[in-house]
């Protein structure tokens, strides 16, 4: 299971819409890896002038990949942290997730880190189990 709901959460979603605010909340404490991870990147990001920052560092345990992969494989949890953060995220290999500024997925910096060719550059054998 990726989310640790809460029967409030759930009673709400089962009746209606929820808040987003909330429903962040349940990613932040069921993800937390993927949740601060993301966190210290947007960070990144705002404090700086790079075009996005990215994090290189393999998870500590299978445990955090499977956060990491968690959150950004689904739309809802993807599209919530990018809307919280005010970034736009990317993804590659197991755990190279970056962060952009709003609007750069029309950019080239965006496109080039998303490629097929960046993909494939970015493969090694020990992502291969990952």
């Amino acid at each position: 299971m990726s989310l640790d709901v809460s029967p409030k959460l759930l009673a709400e979603a089962e009746s209606g819409d929820i808040r987003e605010e909330d429903f962040v909340d349940t990613v932040r404490t069921s993800l937390p890896y993927a949740y601060d991870l993301i966190a210290s990147l947007a960070d990144e990001l705002k404090d700086g002038k790079a075009e996005f920052t990215d994090n290189q560092t393999p998870p500590p345990s299978e445990q955090e990949r499977g956060q990491l992969l968690r959150a950004l494989a689904s739309d809802a949890i993807r599209g919530s942290l990018e809307r919280h953060f005010g970034v736009e995220l990317a993804f590659q290999n197991c755990h190279r997730v970056a962060t952009f500024r709003p609007g750069a997925r029309n950019g080239e910096t965006y496109k080039r880190f998303t490629s097929q060719r960046s993909q494939i550059l970015n493969q090694s054998p020990e992502f291969r189990d990952c």
